[in-house]
Formats: C-alpha cells, structure tokens, sequence
C-alpha cells in the first residue's frame, strides 16, 4: 500500500484530482481537460499512477507542471480585492440593495429589483457558456459609476453585454431608441455602444455591443440598429457559436486583463 489519497476539487470551471501522500503534501494532480499528470516529482511516479489508476480512461501525459504562462502569473499576483472573476451576476445591484433595500412597502416595485432579475438571467445564458474557451465577467465597472453588465470573452471575439428587463412586455427598438412596454422611449442603444467602445479602449481589442432583453412578450425592431445585436436571453448561446476569431492564448490574456480591476480605472 502506497498510502497515498486521491482527493477531487473543481476550481475555475476545470476538475481537477489531486494526489495527497500520508502526511496531506500534494504530490501531484491530473488535470481531465488536458488529460495530463503533473509531476511534483519524480520519485514517487510509478505510486502516483497506481492511486490515479482508477481514474485514467485513455492514453494521458505524465511530467512536471509546465510553466506558467504570463496571462496565468497575472492571475497569480492578482489582489484578490482587484478581481472581478468572482463577480455574481447584478453584483453592483446586489451590494447596492443590501446597503438600501428601499421602504419595505411600495406602491410600484423596485425598478432595482427588476433591473437585477434581467442581469441574473443574462448572465446565468452566458455562465453556462464556460468550458467551451469561453469566460465571462459581471458588473465590470467603469470610471463615473457605469458598468459593463456582461464582458463575454471568447474564440468569437469580446462582447459588452447590456442586459434590459422586458418581461412579457413589448420591446420596439428605433436606432438608437429602445421603448419597453408604455414607458418612455429612450437612446439605450447609444449608452450600449458607448460602454463597448469604453471596454474596446480599456483592452485594446474590438469588444462587439449587445442588447439582451430578458423575457420579453414581442419583439419588433424597425431597422438593423448600426453595430449593435439585439438578442432575446435564449438566443445569447449564438455568440458563441462564431470561432476562429482568438487564439486561446490570446483568450486567456484578454480575461486576465479584463479580470484586473484597475484596467477599467482609466477608462
């Protein structure tokens, strides 16, 4: 008997299984992504093998850990205050609730609350895109209190996301106006182009503007708004359908850029 563990974890969207000798020191892991083993060392490879036996359904790499790339050392250094990967979706609405959660009667709901629902629903679309090179961060902010709802990053390019509710009501969209229901139209296409442009700056890269209305009853868009999509929450799969756009390397850097709180600062 060797004595040694096998213990799973799943962290960043990969599972991981990592190797544990007697006394809890890690000394290896097998990532199933890559189908590799990852070697602390060399000396206890063949007890290693024999505990990850079970868990080893075809051919795998075995060797030491490979070298960091710069996008995974960023992530490495990064403040932990300064990164927006754990971001929940609506995370500024969320903190901002908790620090006023308004009258606890009104006469209409709070426009907060559904302002929350339609980024929660958007951005659960785009969560469920992980594993597939693709990453997504939530309330990105922005110098003077905006905010990116939603930045997708992926083989198909970078895209804003800007979330609107629309819950069984009618949506007409006019270049650059948005009208939802009876309320008020409004250039809502301008502010999402505007907050694209922002992120293209902050990262240098071409970051694409989307309008993304949760739930709405009917959809009529008068004319093809210039530059922007207008995606219903179960159509946003679609953005991720395009590829050949990013290399995953350059995926990866882009997010750990995005990720850093002090790359929007300036913008």
């Amino acid at each position: 008997m060797s004595g040694l563990r096998v213990v799973p974890t799943f962290r960043h969207g990969r599972e991981r299984l990592y190797v544990c000798g007697p006394d809890g020191g890690n000394l290896a892991w097998y990532d199933r992504e890559t189908c590799r083993v990852n070697l602390i060392g060399e000396d206890r490879r063949e007890d290693v093998l024999e505990a990850l036996k079970p868990f080893l359904t075809g051919p795998v790499t075995v060797g030491p850990p490979p070298v960091p790339t710069p996008a995974e050392l960023a992530r490495l250094t990064l403040h932990p205050d300064d990164d927006l990967a754990p971001n929940r979706p609506g995370e500024a609405l969320i903190v901002a609730l908790d620090r006023d959660p308004g009258p606890a009667h009104r006469l209409r709901p709070d426009p907060r609350r559904r302002a929350l629902s339609a980024e929660q629903t958007v951005g659960e679309a785009l969560d469920g895109l992980e594993g597939a090179g693709w990453h997504t961060l939530h309330s990105v902010p922005l110098s003077g209190g905006d905010r990116v709802h939603h930045l997708l990053i992926g083989p198909g390019g970078l895209f804003a996301v800007h979330a609107l509710y629309a819950r069984k009501q009618r949506v007409l969209v006019a270049d650059p106006m948005v009208t939802v229901g009876r309320r008020e139209a409004e250039p809502l296409l301008r502010r999402v182009r505007a907050a694209a442009d922002r992120a293209s700056y902050a990262l240098t890269a071409e970051v694409h503007p989307v309008l993304a209305l949760a739930g709405p009853a009917d959809l009529r868009i008068t004319a093809a708004p210039r530059g922007v999509r207008v995606l219903q929450d179960p159509e946003l799969p679609s953005l991720a359908r395009p590829g050949g756009v990013l290399k995953p390397a350059d995926v990866e850097a882009l997010h750990a850029m995005a990720r850093d709180r002090n790359t929007w600062g300036r913008v």
